[in-house]
């Protein structure tokens, strides 16, 4: 039996994908380069620099869900899908306020609106 979908099991997977995303490497922009040369760095000054993040890799199927998640954008308006994905990327419900120039509560009904929206269209496309 397939899992019948409800707007926070989508608010969840979107948050999963935004995560996804941020582990992806940076979009580097081909034919630029630079010609300065590498800066070699004395043993005390490697020790003194400070710790670069481990940067983790997605793995394949966390790509698998994010590509399944982005497919689902479909069903969505623009700005239902803008306003989606920046609540998922844990912006503040005050910036997308004042982005989309709507008030607080209007903000939280337009995102419920189009969490149930890609959940009644997933439910239909599984047949529940």
């Amino acid at each position: 039996m397939t899992k019948r979908w409800t707007p926070s099991m989508v608010a969840d997977q979107l948050e999963d994908a935004i995560a996804t995303l941020r582990k992806l490497p940076p979009v580097v922009v081909q034919g630029y380069f630079t010609v300065w040369p590498k800066i070699k760095y004395t043993e005390l000054e490697v020790l003194q620099q400070e710790k670069l993040p481990i940067k983790l890799r997605p793995r394949t199927e966390e790509i698998t869900r994010l590509e399944e998640t982005l497919s689902w954008m479909g069903c969505l308006e623009v700005d239902e899908r803008k306003i989606l994905w920046r609540r998922a990327a844990n912006v503040r419900w005050k910036r997308i306020c004042a982005e989309f120039g709507i008030v607080r509560a209007t903000a939280h009904r337009h995102w419920m609106f189009a969490l149930c929206k890609v959940a009644d269209h997933l439910n239909q496309r599984d047949g529940l």
